[in-house]
């Protein structure tokens, strides 16, 4: 039996077994789409995810662009980040006034890391916002996972006690692609290990493993076998596998929309 297929994006050949290319990224598994379906707002598709009386929160189907969660590798929160100032200043203005003015500005919550505790922020006013830990599993699935942890069960790899990401059953449904229609990274407003980092579901690594887990630790590297954080204590010269702290990770807007009456 053959145990790979090419891939119909780079035309390179990848296991079938997996959900994307190996080689390129590109989703050979349709993403699922959420239950509450998909609407279009401004120049977006967007995902329904809950619904409320008049209300409904939605993200973007897709990364919509790349941008770094702030201007400097630092002790940052949600709260003060620039990618907050970003959503809620510049990105809001970009709708059309009429659209504006259904985006319902709401109190967010902002819970300390689950795994590591990371101490969150208080409670912020977001017109637009990333999901956090808590949100993605609540609303793209919830294996249980996020309170019992992955347990490393012999890894050869890997000598920590507990992997650093949540990989369950809903990877899949937690991936989503760019406009090149390739699996990418996107950032959680969560913090990770420390407050130099944030949480993120994973995209394509080139070694078709857990695309679309949730990295609760947030940007990590192996070193002799243990993870580390991708982070300013990386040793001189080293190479990140992922450059994901203050770096640019794909973005999905999130925000509470008005319906409109008919």
């Amino acid at each position: 039996m053959n145990h790979t297929m090419k891939c119909p994006n780079c035309k390179k050949k990848t296991p079938r077994n997996c959900g994307m290319c190996v080689a390129c990224g590109w989703p050979i598994k349709p993403i699922p789409v959420p239950p509450g379906g998909k609407i279009r707002f401004g120049p977006y598709d967007w995902y329904a995810l809950d619904r409320r009386d008049d209300r409904v929160l939605i993200i973007t189907e897709k990364v919509i662009e790349f941008r770094p969660y702030h201007h400097e590798e630092c002790e940052i929160t949600w709260e003060a980040c620039d990618m907050r100032k970003y959503l809620n200043g510049e990105f809001f203005d970009s709708f059309s006034e009429p659209d504006r003015a259904r985006i319902i500005e709401v109190t967010n919550e902002n819970p300390d890391n689950p795994w590591y505790g990371t101490r969150g922020c208080v409670p912020t006013r977001d017109k637009i916002f990333l999901l956090s830990i808590d949100e993605v599993v609540k609303y793209f699935g919830d294996s249980g996972q996020l309170k019992t942890k992955n347990i490393n069960r012999g890894c050869d790899w890997c000598k920590d006690e507990f992997f650093p990401w949540l990989s369950d059953r809903y990877d899949i449904n937690r991936r989503a692609v760019d406009s090149t229609g390739i699996v990418q990274w996107w950032r959680l407003r969560s913090p990770g290990i420390n407050r130099r980092s944030t949480a993120a579901v994973s995209g394509h690594n080139g070694d078709g493993f857990d695309q679309g887990c949730i990295y609760i630790w947030s940007a990590v590297q192996l070193r002799d076998g243990h993870f580390v954080q991708d982070s300013p204590e990386r040793l001189p010269g080293e190479t990140p596998c992922c450059e994901l702290v203050n770096h640019s990770l794909g973005v999905r807007p999130a925000l509470w929309l008005r319906m409109e009456e008919h």
